[in-house]
């Protein structure tokens, strides 16, 4: 596929719509969070294969009552307050909408195994929390976040650790050893 220069858009050869948001005009760009919400993360679990979803809502209550999604029967979990963003850049305007990313959750270290446990305790030294990047679940029935927007969600924070004063790694959810039992905190205010 090949942008034309009469959108403003750099030619390009791949196929991947993220593409345009992230080479408008070669900026190099600068992400500040926007259409920022609190709302919940919903957890919940089939009984029938016991596999989790995780959805982020804007309501305040949790729905409680079972649902039916062929071929599912969710039964509710958890609902845990968080915090939904997308990404806007105050250069160029480009907007990447993070629908994709149910929110951020803190390691708290409940899972010697666990590779984000392991990388939390090793950048414990530099002033470093580690955010897991939640994702729609189940993996495998619902669209995840696409690389190029995850590099744009580190680059952000990548550029706002001198102003929150510590650093923050963003790694993703396939990290968590059993994110069933992950007992990592939702990210409800930076």
């Amino acid at each position: 596929m090949s942008h034309s220069a009469a959108s403003g858009l750099a030619e390009c050869d791949c196929v991947s719509e993220i593409c345009l948001v992230m080479t408008v005009g070669r900026c190099s760009h600068s992400w500040d969070m926007a259409n920022v919400v609190s709302g919940l993360i919903i957890m919940k679990k089939c009984y029938r294969c016991g596999k989790v979803s995780s959805c982020f809502s804007l309501d305040k209550d949790p729905p409680l009552e079972s649902c039916h999604e062929e071929p599912h029967y969710w039964n509710f979990m958890e609902a845990i307050p968080a915090l939904h963003f997308d990404l806007k850049c105050s250069k160029c305007g480009t907007e990447i909408k993070l629908d994709e990313m149910v929110g951020l959750m803190v390691c708290t270290g409940c899972d010697d195994k666990c590779e984000v446990n392991l990388l939390t305790e090793k950048l414990k030294a530099e002033n470093t929390q580690v955010f897991i990047a939640l994702e729609p679940r189940p993996i495998d029935e619902r669209k995840q976040l696409a690389p190029e927007k995850f590099a744009a969600v580190e680059q952000y924070f990548e550029n706002k650790s001198s102003i929150l004063k510590r650093h923050i790694k963003i790694v993703p959810q396939e990290m968590v050893r059993n994110i069933a039992t992950c007992d990592a905190n939702a990210v409800s205010d930076i």
